[in-house]
Parts: structure tokens; C-alpha cells; sequence
């Protein structure tokens, strides 16, 4: 027996025995009951949910020979030529087809006749979201002033893409998915009837496959029990459905965990090699992750572990797993997947996407213990480099101070400043020869993920560098212009550079530095013209005390740019204030 002739043989004749539609079968019976049947009714849901079933089996109910009844006897002859579509008054459009005016001027014309073999004549129209709007003129004409003997019966997938004059005439009914447990019990019946072995493993699978609809599930049991011979299993339903066993997914993940690139190529291979489609791969593997994240996040979330035999194994890969770096993988996933409806090699993609999630897992506690590690290297390189720019300055005259002067220091809102400090030189030639350079096309590209990044660690630093344009990167350092000097200068602070950067570095798999020029002056680099003018900050001298005064103006009879930026790093941005 094929898909087709077991849903038919198993397709609701009564009210019944609709699955999981319970409210919508009961408001139905209740209005036939008191003889207040609408002359429309809207049926929108998903697909395979009883949908147009439901609308036969009314047609059945209004014109049953020994009714109107609640439910239809299936045994008189108006019953059984519905049930065979010979009973012409019951019209079945398919709107998808036959979604031009002239069908629904035909329909306006005929309605106008009485039905000659039942009691009402009833108007099935699936898919109607797919009618012209002309189409929907001419329809709503009828539904306004609709005769006594006729009953429309509108159905489809997309509510939204109907004109809300349509809808205001209808009764609407909104048809729910339906839930797992309905679903295997209804195919639990159907194998025992025409006498299928199914594992209760494989029953739960095909009907979480089928994602609610009633239809898709018996469909996917008869492609099975044709497959494995009527004896369904659960490795059985995996593979003609080209569904990724649980043994498979296990390795997916511990080789993204491990960022094994080697080994996560190769079981791609592998299920390419097996006939499994990419888009199949990624859409399974999401849901694998979703369940991890379920599983971590939500104690006692027995239901993500459906889709998995070892419920112990899953429990451990979600332990190794942040909640994060879930989240992460899902929305990187999820971006391919939308790009891979397009893609012309989709198993190259899939290969990216997954690449993408070896270099961007952190690899569980192992990989936060070595990252921990490298933390602590990188602070001790920035001490030690601190260390020796202190001794510099001590070479150069400054002082340690006394106990009195250093709590003064410590006070709030103290100002430093000192006439003449300049902004040191940036030297734009190499900038200028690396702009057609790899290094500036990546950087270009990663750009707006790191700006979403420094958005998430401080919005004020994201702020004010939204006024800054990414132009060069070359060497490890990255070339900002601004227009406006205050958002440069805010940029420019230690703490906000430093969260700039670091950000950058870790977007971009390596070290970078910010470099930054005011656009003017990059564009008259570009032009040819000499390199920028040295800017001058003029500070005022007043709040300058003691022998801070002199530092950088007498020791060297010049002045010293870096001094500003060495207050900043000696007594912290929060107690120094330059003012223009």
C-alpha cells in the first residue's frame, strides 16, 4: 500500500476521530447542534493538521441524510459520495491552481442555484491566500451577502496574506500543531491494524520529524515500514529519513569541542558519502546543540533528551559545553543555514559553518584553563613593560614624591596639564601601500563584528568610536580616521583603547593596535600631500603644582609627547584631566 492509500485509509471520516484539533471539533459540533452554522469559516494552521478533513467531514455533518448531526453516519449515500467526491454541490478548489477571477466569478454566478442533491451547497477553497486580489474582490462580494444554502469553508497556511475585509466575514479557527504523544498513539494504532512492528523509539522520531502534522507522519511511516520491510527500528527510520544517528552527532560535537578540524572534515565525508543532504546535516545538528543548551539551562528538561538514546552521554557533552558557546554555535548555524538555500556547493558551506564553530568554541574547561593561562602572560608582559617605562622616566629626573604629595595625587578630579604637549607623528606611507592589502580587506570585513563586540563589553567606547572609519591595517595595527577630535580623544583613552583592541585581536586571531588620524589629514595623505601637521594640544597650566610643573619642559629643554599618556599609566585615567 503506498503513503497515499494508508492516509487515506487512516484519514478522519468523523469528528471523532480527529487528532489534537478536540476544540476546534467541539465548537463545530456545538454550532451544528444549536443550528447556527456560519455561511464561513477561515481554517488556517499548519500543513498536515486536519485542516481540509475537517472541512469534509462538516460538509458531511450539515448534510448527513439523518441530520444536520454532530456527527456524520458515513453509511447514507450523501456521506459516502462526499466521502468519494461524487456529490457536486460539495466543490473542493484548489486556489493554488485556480487562483484567477474568472474561477471566482464562476462560483459567484453558481451559488446563486440551489443545491440539487444536499441540503447546503458547501465551497472547500485550499490554499486561498494564494487568490489575486481581484480574485478577492470578487470573492468578498459573495461573502457579504451570501444565500441561505451555501457554506464557504476557506483553508490555508498563511492567515497573514489574506485582505483583513476577507477575515472579518469568517469564523475564524486556528488549527494547532500536533503534540508528539497524539501523534505516536495514532501510529501506534495504524501498525497495529495493518500489522507493522515499530519500536517505540522509532514511532516518537517520525513523529517529531513530521513537526506536528498528522499527515507528514503517516506519510514518513509507510516510507519506513516500505525501507525496513515492516519491521521499524529506530537506525531503520534514521536512514530513510536521512536523518544523522546519535553516534554521528556525538562526534560532530566532541570534534568541535576538541577543535579537531581534521576529524570533523572527515565525518562530513563520511555523511556526505552516506547520501545525507548539508542542509539536513546543519538543520539536525542546530537542533542537537538546542538540545544541549535545554538540557544545561532548564534543569529537569527530560524532553530535550527525546532525540537521544544515551540520555548519560548527552548529559556529559552538554556539561562540557558553556551556555554561551552554545548560543554562539546556534546563531552561527542558524546564519547558515539561511545562506545555504542559495549556495551552489551547499556541502563546502556546511564544511565553513562547522570549520567556523571549531575556531570559535573555547573547547570546554581545558581551553578556559589555557586561555587563563595566557591572560596571566599577557599581564605580566604589560607589567614588565610599565616597569621599564617607569625607570625611563626616573632616568629622566622625575622623582619619587612624597607620601603628603602622592595621597594629593590620589585625590579626585586633580588636573595635569602642560603647555605645548604634541601629538607624536603617524607615519601614513605604509598605510596608504597596504589599503588593496589582505590584511585591510579582512580587517574591512570583520569590522562590524568587532564594533557589535566593543558594544557588548562598554557601549560608551562603541559610542564614541562610531564616529571613526576603519581605512588600513597593516602590521598588526589598524588606522581609524575621525571627523570630530573629541571622539578621537575618547578613543584614544588607555581604557577604552584597550578594550578596543583587545577585541580586535580577538576577532582577528592576533595581536592589533590602534592607530588613529583625523580624516583630513588621511585624506590628503592619500591626495599626495605631505604627511600630517603635528597637532598641538594646548593645555592650561594653573592647576600645575610643584614639580610636576617642570616635568617634560626643563629635564630635556624640549618637550616630551608621551607624557600625558605616561600620567595616564601612573596614576590612571580617573584622577587625571587634560583640559583643551
Amino acid at each position: 500500500m503506498s503513503h497515499i492509500a494508508l492516509y487515506r485509509s487512516w484519514r478522519p471520516q468523523m469528528f471523532k476521530d480527529m487528532v489534537g484539533q478536540q476544540h476546534i471539533i467541539q465548537t463545530l459540533q456545538n454550532a451544528i447542534r444549536e443550528q447556527r452554522v456560519s455561511h464561513a469559516y477561515l481554517f488556517n494552521g499548519p500543513r498536515g493538521t486536519g485542516k481540509t478533513t475537517t472541512a469534509k467531514v462538516l460538509a458531511k455533518a450539515v448534510n448527513c441524510m439523518h441530520g444536520p448531526a454532530i456527527e456524520p453516519c458515513n453509511a447514507c449515500a450523501t456521506c459516502i459520495g462526499i466521502t468519494e467526491g461524487h456529490i457536486m454541490d460539495v466543490v473542493e478548489i484548489d486556489a493554488a491552481s485556480n487562483r484567477g477571477i474568472d474561477e471566482i466569478r464562476d462560483i459567484r454566478d453558481k451559488v446563486r442555484y440551489a443545491p440539487t442533491e444536499v441540503r447546503y451547497k458547501v465551497y472547500i477553497i485550499d490554499e486561498v491566500h494564494m487568490l489575486t486580489a481581484e480574485a478577492f474582490n470578487a470573492l468578498l462580494k459573495t461573502l457579504e451577502e451570501p444565500p441561505a444554502h451555501v457554506i464557504f469553508i476557506l483553508a490555508t497556511t498563511e492567515p497573514h496574506k489574506l485582505p483583513a475585509t476577507i477575515i472579518s466575514r469568517c469564523q475564524r479557527f486556528d488549527f494547532r500543531q500536533v503534540s508528539t504523544e497524539e501523534q505516536v498513539a495514532r501510529l501506534r494504532e495504524i501498525c497495529q491494524e495493518e500489522g507493522i512492528e515499530a519500536t517505540d523509539e522509532a514511532l516518537s522520531y517520525i513523529a517529531r520529524l513530521s513537526e506536528g502534522g498528522m499527515r507528514d507522519a503517516i506519510s514518513l511511516l509507510e516510507q519506513t515500514s516500505a525501507f525496513a520491510n515492516r519491521q521499524i527500528t529506530l537506525e531503520a527510520a534514521v536512514d530513510v529519513t536521512g536523518g544523522i544517528a546519535a553516534e554521528q552527532f556525538y562526534e560532530l560535537a566532541e570534534a568541535i569541542q576538541h577543535k579537531n578540524a581534521a576529524s570533523m572534515l572527515s565525518l562530513v565525508e563520511s555523511l556526505m558519502q552516506a547520501g545525507k543532504s548539508p542542509d539536513k546535516c546543519l538543520e539536525n545538528l542546530m537542533y542537537y546543540f538546542r538540545d544541549l543548551l535545554v538540557l544545561k539551562l532548564a534543569n529537569g528538561g527530560d524532553t530535550a533528551t527525546e532525540r537521544i538514546v544515551d540520555a548519560e552521554r548527552f548529559r556529559a557533552m552538554a556539561s562540557a559545553y558553556s551556555a554561551d558557546e552554545l548560543f554562539r554555535m546556534i546563531e552561527i548555524l542558524n546564519h547558515y543555514q539561511q545562506e545555504l538555500k542559495h549556495a551552489a556547493q551547499p556541502q563546502t558551506l556546511l564544511e565553513v559553518a562547522l570549520l567556523k564553530l571549531c575556531a570559535s568554541s573555547d573547547g570546554g574547561a581545558q581551553r578556559a584553563a589555557e586561555a587563563g593561562s595566557e591572560e596571566i602572560a599577557q599581564l605580566r608582559q604589560q607589567v614588565q613593560q610599565l616597569e621599564s617605562q617607569l625607570a625611563k622616566l626616573l632616568k629622566q629626573g622625575i622623582v619619587a614624591a612624597p607620601a603628603q604629595q602622592q595621597q594629593e595625587r590620589q585625590a579626585p578630579r586633580r588636573s595635569f596639564a602642560a603647555s605645548g604637549i604634541n601629538r607624536p607623528k603617524v607615519k601614513l606611507d605604509r598605510f596608504i601601500s597596504a589599503l588593496q592589502g589582505q590584511e585591510t580587506q579582512e580587517a574591512r570585513m570583520k569590522w562590524g563584528d568587532i564594533m557589535m563586540r566593543v558594544k557588548d563589553r562598554k557601549v560608551t567606547v562603541q559610542a564614541w568610536l562610531k564616529d571613526s572609519e576603519l581605512v588600513a591595517a597593516v602590521e598588526g595595527q589598524l588606522l581609524l580616521t575621525f571627523k570630530n577630535d573629541m571622539h578621537r580623544e575618547m578613543t584614544e583613552r588607555p581604557s577604552h583603547r584597550e578594550i578596543i583592541e583587545q577585541v580586535a585581536s580577538e576577532v582577528m586571531n592576533r595581536p592589533y593596535q590602534l592607530v588613529t588620524v583625523m580624516l583630513k589629514d588621511w585624506q590628503a595623505a592619500v591626495d599626495g600631500n605631505q604627511e600630517p601637521a603635528v597637532e598641538s594640544l594646548e593645555l592650561e597650566p594653573e592647576h600645575i603644582a610643584g614639580p610636576e610643573a617642570n616635568i617634560g619642559n626643563n629635564q630635556n629643554g624640549n618637550n616630551q609627547p608621551e607624557w600625558i599618556e605616561e600620567a595616564y599609566k601612573l596614576f590612571g585615567e580617573e584622577l587625571v584631566v587634560v583640559k583643551e
